[in-house]
């Protein structure tokens, strides 16, 4: 990705120790709790993200906007480019299109932002292809009732669990990932690729129980602003980034704690 924003974290004692744990053996629990460790002063700084305020935003404004009479209109004011019948792809791609757009030149743009913007794309494409036939034979009604229900409390909950998970992880990996590559082959610490493909998912089921912690306090906090603001606007976004990466450091932490035990 080439852009990295996330701090010099190689050079940190905190990375040291990762590696250290790698090169030792370690369990897949012990290594990733040292990785969030390692990576926990980027997570802090990621709701000053422009590409990732930007993309939580938007997951926030398709909802809305299929509540509407005019979806295709509705999603047009937010900046997204569709025809006046789109489709789930069309909205994932709409969404990443416009995002590129307002941080062109590459302002503001980073590794971060970039992993938003996967992670956006994901969980649309599996939680509303989930949610209708498949995601090429919906048609554009299937996707605008799939996406309305997101705009209930308790839909939308999920939905954002599932986002921040694989945000989650994929911060999570892009450290581990520098440290990985030098411990994969035979006689090393991962002497198959299976191995490895063991860790991931023992990572990423790792993110998912930790993402747990922003669940009903997504949902709450959607329908609570919406009702107030009339909407969502992206200061209000902003500060719903900080406040869920902050729950979820926490219960990363915590269960760095709660395995030392």
């Amino acid at each position: 990705m080439g852009h990295i924003r996330l701090g010099d974290l190689p050079r940190t004692r905190k990375w040291q120790e990762v590696v250290a744990l790698i090169e030792g053996g370690a369990g897949t629990v012990q290594l990733a709790n040292a990785t969030i460790s390692a990576a926990e002063q980027g997570l802090k700084l990621a709701s000053e993200d422009k590409g990732l305020v930007e993309t939580i935003w938007l997951l926030t404004q398709i909802p809305l906007a299929a509540k509407s009479a005019d979806f295709a209109g509705s999603l047009r004011n937010v900046g997204l480019k569709v025809s006046d019948s789109p489709s789930l792809m069309e909205v994932v791609g709409a969404v990443s299109d416009v995002i590129d757009s307002r941080l062109a030149n590459n302002g503001g743009r980073t590794d971060l932002g970039e992993m938003a913007q996967m992670a956006a794309a994901e969980t649309l494409s599996k939680e509303i292809g989930s949610r209708t036939k498949g995601l090429f034979d919906t048609t554009p009604a299937d996707v605008q009732t799939a996406f309305s229900r997101l705009a209930i409390s308790k839909q939308f909950s999920g939905f954002a669990r599932q986002f921040f998970a694989r945000l989650t992880n994929k911060c999570l990996n892009y450290f581990l990932s520098r440290a990985m590559d030098y411990h994969v082959g035979e006689g090393k610490r991962f002497a198959t690729l299976a191995q490895v493909s063991d860790f991931s998912k023992a990572l990423e089921t790792h993110c998912q129980e930790a993402a747990k912690i922003v669940e009903d306090f997504s949902g709450g906090w959607f329908s609570k602003t919406n009702w107030e603001q009339d909407g969502i606007p992206r200061d209000k976004a902003a500060g719903f980034t900080y406040v869920a990466l902050k729950k979820i450091i926490s219960e990363l932490k915590e269960g760095a704690r709660s395995d030392a035990e």
